[in-house]
């Protein structure tokens, strides 16, 4: 194993005293193109594919670095037709990709990775957290449903894609008017994405669990969703009024609004007050929000 590494370090040596200017501008294309196919495919689930590739690809070279020759078979059997795989996973993200790249989407890619209102203040969540535990409140004493979708690290987009896009700001009032009966978008799901309402009407996946029979459509769905994704998801009954909270594909009932405000505030709003800790933050989430 020592002669290996050895080896691979004289590659390394060797591949860098042969280093030109077309070699650097060759690596800036392929990074300018990996950055543009992430940023399409993380608004979809293939991004757990893609995960999933990369840690086989991680295995892949431990076993070859460990001369284990039964996995090493099997692995180089898997990525000796890696490009078919990809093909039939990514076979709508690669529309897509070039379905983007023909509209201009790496003008704006450019664009938003350095725009200065990408990032969201703590104190945006924190209001937002606080406008929709007060309007549950005031749906649980009227008996109005709702199905609040909190966005976490997993990326709704093809939720997202299902309702109508609104990027507004989270208020009491827009939260209660979106739930109202007979509005138009009153039957989906709401989407809070990074402290702001992003979409609402949305159709979520209903669990294919049993679940108990005093629980409606919007409880599967709730439950749905957070079997697929980290999201957390808010659920006000319609004939009860009882507030519950969906996460892990676990449902919690009878939530007092104070329990509700507390679970959203550990899992959203960053905790310390460093500047440091907040810069970190910043950069996160900007990370995370390029693209939209």
């Amino acid at each position: 194993m020592l002669n290996q590494i050895t080896d691979i370090l004289n590659k390394i040596l060797s591949l860098f005293s042969t280093f030109t200017i077309s070699d650097f501008f060759d690596i800036c294309l392929v990074a300018i193109i990996f950055y543009i196919c992430i940023r399409i495919i993380r608004e979809s689930r293939a991004i757990q594919l893609a995960k999933g590739l990369i840690y086989l690809a991680i295995v892949y070279g431990i076993v070859n670095l460990l001369d284990m020759e039964a996995s090493s078979f099997i692995f180089k059997s898997i990525f000796s037709n890696i490009l078919i795989i990809v093909a039939i996973l990514f076979g709508p993200e690669i529309r897509n990709i070039l379905e983007q790249v023909g509209h201009g989407a790496t003008a704006k890619s450019f664009k938003t990775i350095i725009h200065p209102g990408v990032a969201v203040e703590i104190a945006e969540l924190s209001d937002g957290i606080s406008a929709v535990c007060k309007a549950c409140s005031n749906m649980s004493d009227q008996k109005v449903g709702a199905l609040i979708c909190f966005e976490n690290n997993t990326i709704l987009g093809d939720v997202i894609a299902t309702g109508t896009e609104l990027n507004a700001k989270v208020s009491r009032e827009l939260v209660e008017n979106i739930f109202f009966p007979k509005s138009p978008l009153h039957d989906g799901a709401m989407i809070i994405r990074d402290g702001r309402v992003f979409a609402a009407g949305c159709i979520l996946p209903l669990t294919q669990k049993t679940v108990s029979s005093s629980f409606g459509t919007r409880h599967r769905a709730a439950i749905g969703i957070t079997e697929q994704s980290d999201a957390v998801v808010v659920v006000v009954s319609e004939e009860t009024g009882a507030i519950s909270v969906a996460q892990n594909g676990v449902l919690s009932t009878g939530m007092s609004v104070g329990d509700l405000r507390d679970i959203l505030t550990t899992e959203f709003v960053p905790t310390g007050s460093s500047s440091d800790e907040r810069i970190i933050t910043r950069l996160v989430r900007r990370i995370r929000n390029n693209g939209k």
